[in-house]
């Protein structure tokens, strides 16, 4: 041990994770304590309503009886910050004493009087638009508060903490380097002086990790780390004599749930990396797709629940656990629950990670070049989306969940960014009911060699929706005695990648829709009893408060990129009192893969990230004559491809800001070509 001032650090390992541990005086905030402990009320102070996650709110002023009188109480634009191309707006607010907090994906904070709207104050993080480490979108899906403080995880890798008062910087904690490949897109935790967060990468051949922070000073208290170091527990899952495991992802995208009284913490990781290559990673690759817990004052291991073997398909767990009490044959139980993009919901006992309801290992397809695994736990219950696909034109192959791919693109439901993917699911302990956002999507999976280098993408494949394939969504209310489906929306636009839903007494589910109109829904029955459209899309879970006797909802607009939805920068909250009706309703999300505006004629220059759309080809449609020359030209501040779907037959590569690459179309026909780093970008060359 060495002393560093007053802090006495250590570095201690187990059978299955190194910590940095450091011993602080902990500066714990009761009040706060005693509020995310209970049920979310008057005030709205942590991202899952309070420590379970459940997003439940005990106000039923607004109940099924009133709602469709609810109108906009008002209606704050947020000067710009994080309207654009590249940004999702997904976090949700948090509201105390009156004053409302949000976050944009830009980083930027606001403080808003939770009444009027008015600005109170606003922090520009001042993030550096070079970040070039982005998986998804440029996102912040939510803040912290405690002690005094706000606290909010950037894109940069850096957790910040800002005066609740004035906005101003009281410390800044870098918990790794984005030049790495690590971010931070998921709201942190506050609990009992401590900060636990996340970080993201899963991409980028990183170490997934959790990282508990003091509240007070910032400083480092210890780092539990998803994947296992040669040696420790878990290592014996990945290939001996290789350091595979310490590239393997295994991120921690959500928010964590936390249980005072046993004393855990609980999260779920993300996937293993390469993503589609299982080739050189034989074994089950732990702790990745997993439900895990650990001491919450430690971060030592507790136990762990693996939804995905060797994960080869992208099948993140990114949704945030939901703990909840419940009665299971006559027998109280401690419930934990997570909605995969398996298309499943996970159902453990979080005393000790055994199914609830019951999770059977079951024979899958095989292939040995990819080492898959002989058999994946199948929840008994209903799945939320299809889990099979239909063959289409030009593929050869079409198979159902957990089927095997190569170098031949197969087709599969879910795709890797179907069932729920980041947005949270939540709980009523009123109808016992979970409520699931779903993702339905055909993705055409397929491996290719990749090489590991620091900083830079390393996913050994990719998985993009068949031009003209339909997408679409569910919201799906599941029985959480029995894992079964009580009723289910179809939804024209995909809804698990963004956006969710918080549930309240008064009866009702309220979530938004990506072509901008905001719902409520009755909690039990599911029937539609309130739309109002919001002008931008409505892609971020809304929270519930009260001031001065008067309940509020509030929900984030400003789209979700992803989802190819309007983008903007609005706040908007509704009450009965409300005065504010509608907006025009924005542009909506497609609903069939592919690229879409005019053909442009004779255009011979394409810009990627142009006009302030960072996903997106510029024209994303051309029509030349056979010979011509197209020069494709990275003007966003992501690295971007143009490449042929039909892989192999032109590659740009990867371009960074400012760098060309010229192809040259000989042959007459129709070129579809993605992004490989992000394959919902499409472009097309017509060539006559």
């Amino acid at each position: 041990m060495r002393r560093l001032g007053q802090q006495v650090i250590a570095v201690v390992t187990t059978l299955s994770f190194s910590f940095l541990m450091v011993q602080p005086a902990l500066a714990a905030d009761p009040d706060m304590d005693r509020l995310v402990r209970g049920p979310a009320g008057k005030d709205w102070v942590t991202n899952g309503g309070n420590l379970t996650n459940q997003r439940y709110s005990t106000l039923k002023q607004i109940d099924t009886t009133n709602v469709a009188q609810l109108k906009g109480a008002w209606m704050t634009r947020l000067k710009g910050s994080g309207a654009g191309g590249k940004y999702s707006f997904e976090g949700s607010p948090l509201v105390k004493d009156g004053i409302m907090y949000v976050v944009t994906g830009n980083d930027d904070v606001f403080a808003l009087n939770a009444k009027t709207g008015a600005i109170i104050w606003e922090y520009w993080s001042g993030i550096d638009q070079k970040i070039s480490t982005v998986c998804c979108g440029w996102v912040n899906r939510g803040l912290a508060m405690g002690e005094g403080l706000l606290f909010s995880g950037q894109l940069d890798a850096n957790m910040v903490a800002l005066d609740m008062k004035t906005g101003e910087v009281k410390w800044k904690t870098p918990l790794e380097k984005w030049e790495n490949g690590y971010t931070v897109t998921s709201a942190p935790l506050y609990y009992d002086g401590i900060i636990y967060s996340g970080i993201s990468g899963g991409e980028f051949g990183v170490r997934g990790r959790l990282t508990a922070l003091d509240a007070k000073s910032g400083a480092i208290l210890w780092r539990s780390y998803t994947l296992p170091a040669p040696g420790e527990r878990g290592s014996e899952t990945w290939p001996p004599g290789t350091d595979h495991s310490m590239r393997g992802g295994a991120t921690i995208w959500n928010t964590p749930a936390l249980d005072p009284d046993l004393g855990l913490v609980y999260f779920v990781t993300g996937n293993c990396g390469p993503d589609y290559d299982g080739s050189m990673r034989e074994g089950d690759n732990l702790y990745c797709a997993s439900m895990m817990a650990l001491k919450a004052k430690t971060g030592e291991y507790v136990w762990h629940f693996q939804q995905v073997h060797h994960d080869i398909w992208d099948y993140d767990a990114a949704s945030p656990v939901v703990l909840f009490d419940t009665v299971i044959d006559g027998k109280p139980r401690k419930g934990i629950a997570e909605a995969g993009r398996t298309g499943w919901v996970y159902i453990l006992d979080r005393t000790d990670g055994k199914p609830l309801i019951g999770i059977d290992e079951k024979p899958v397809p095989q292939d040995p070049r990819q080492k898959t695994a002989k058999t994946q736990p199948i929840p008994r219950g209903d799945a939320t989306v299809p889990q099979c696909a239909e063959l289409l034109t030009g593929y050869e192959k079409a198979g159902c969940i957990f089927d095997t791919f190569w170098e031949t693109p197969v087709l599969m439901q879910p795709s890797g960014i179907g069932g729920t993917n980041w947005s949270p699911m939540p709980y009523s302990p009123d109808t016992g009911y979970f409520y699931v956002p779903g993702t339905v999507r055909t993705s055409a999976f397929t491996r290719f060699s990749d090489k590991y280098v620091l900083g830079l993408r390393y996913t050994g494949g990719s998985q993009s929706a068949p031009i003209n394939s339909p997408m679409s969504g569910t919201f799906t209310a599941i029985d959480g005695k029995t894992n079964k489906i009580a009723w289910q929306n179809k939804t024209p636009y995909r809804i698990g990648g963004g956006g969710g839903s918080s549930v309240t007494a008064g009866g009702l589910v309220f979530r938004g829709d990506p072509d901008g109109n905001f719902l409520a829904i009755d909690a039990k029955s599911g029937k539609e009893l309130w739309r109002f459209q919001t002008g931008f899309g409505a892609d971020a879970p809304p929270v519930i408060y009260e001031v001065d006797g008067e309940q509020f909802v509030a929900i984030a607009t400003g789209g979700n990129q992803l989802q190819g939805s309007a983008y903007g920068d609005a706040v908007w909250a509704f009450s009965l009192k409300g005065q504010l009706g509608p907006l025009w309703p924005p542009p909506p999300p497609q609903t069939v893969a592919g690229p879409t505006g005019p053909i442009a004629a004779g255009a011979d220059a394409v810009r990627i990230g142009a006009n302030n759309v960072e996903y997106s080809f510029a024209p994303a449609r051309v029509r030349i004559k056979a010979g011509t020359t197209v020069t494709f030209t990275n003007v966003g501040d992501l690295p971007h491809s143009a490449t042929s779907m039909d892989r192999g037959k032109w590659d740009t590569g990867v371009l960074v800001k400012g760098q060309s690459k010229a192809v040259t179309f000989a042959q007459p026909g129709n070129y579809y070509y993605i992004c490989l780093p992000h394959p919902w970008q499409y472009g097309q060359v017509i060539v006559e």
